[in-house]
């Protein structure tokens, strides 16, 4: 039986050949295992990765290895979004604020040091947000590359009271270096992962705060969606949180009984531009496969 490989699996295998590290390898191996599909046909390479796997962690020291938990957080709710920075752009503020995750929190930089998970809940569902540490090169984890090169979309934050197009350039250039694209700043580097963007100008509350984001909004605000927030003050919030649900893309789906009225409370995620298929099969393989028709 073919294996059926999606094109996002090739990406990944390039990964693994372009990585030089153990940890890197690793996680290559990891997504490639992630995004292969679950049938007979690959049962074989399921197992060859794993054995690959298995082989890499035995060359790993013991710090090393304990990291390993933190370099895949799996998907919950309607998508993930990773936040990313510079130090003390306000990323644990703001993850604190809108979700039930509990950062570290402080004035000073560098003060996240894993990734913290946390859910938002936006109208009847939830989304996945996830802190990272500051996105500088001596801070830059082994997981962290592909933990934004699998995220559905990422929220790029910046400190509107110091200097934010040169931390977007900064920023940039460390994703480049990720090969992880946003549609801007894109350099010689191959772009391995294009992925969807929403620019936050934070610290809103402070001076100069406006004029810094008018900045901001005129250079990039063509390209990528930009507003912004205060994350101490919570201007914005609600207003952020329709934001992101529109970057990632998404749809809600409502089943119904016949005979009953439709079920508001729990819709069906999907991407937009899904298939009635797909919608099947949200429910239950089985399901897809006994599917004659529906009515919408």
């Amino acid at each position: 039986m073919p294996a059926n490989l999606p094109p996002q699996y090739f990406d990944a295998e390039k990964n693994f050949r372009l990585a030089k590290t153990a940890p890197e390898k690793i996680v290559a191996l990891e997504e490639m295992l992630a995004i292969m599909p679950k049938h007979k046909g690959t049962d074989h390479l399921r197992a060859e990765l794993r054995a690959r796997i298995a082989k890499l962690t035995q060359t790993l020291d013991k710090k090393t290895a304990v990291h390993r938990a933190t370099m895949v957080i799996e998907k919950e709710g309607a998508g993930q979004v990773v936040v990313i920075g510079l130090p003390n752009a306000g990323k644990s503020q703001l993850v604190s604020s809108v979700t039930n995750a509990s950062p570290t929190v402080a004035e000073y930089p560098f003060t996240t040091h894993t990734a913290t998970p946390g859910m938002m809940e936006f109208e009847n569902i939830k989304i996945q947000l996830i802190d990272t540490p500051p996105l500088m090169p001596q801070s830059i984890e082994f997981w962290l590359p592909h933990m934004l090169r699998r995220a559905d979309a990422l929220l790029v934050m910046v400190d509107l009271s110091n200097a934010p197009l040169a931390q977007m350039e900064a920023l940039t250039a460390q994703l480049g270096k990720m090969r992880v694209g946003i549609g801007i700043g894109e350099t010689e580097e191959v772009i391995l992962s294009q992925q969807k963007a929403l620019i936050i100008g934070n610290k809103l509350d402070l001076d100069n705060a406006p004029e810094n984001y008018t900045a901001l909004h005129n250079k990039y605000g063509e390209k990528l969606p930009v507003m912004a927030i205060s994350a101490t003050e919570g201007t914005g919030l609600e207003e952020l949180k329709h934001d992101i649900y529109r970057v990632l893309d998404i749809i809600r789906v409502y089943t119904k009984v016949p005979g009953q009225k439709p079920d508001f409370t729990d819709p069906i995620i999907l991407k937009r531009g899904s298939t009635m298929e797909g919608a099947a099969a949200d429910v239950h393989k089985d399901f897809r496969a006994k599917l004659k028709y529906a009515q919408v």
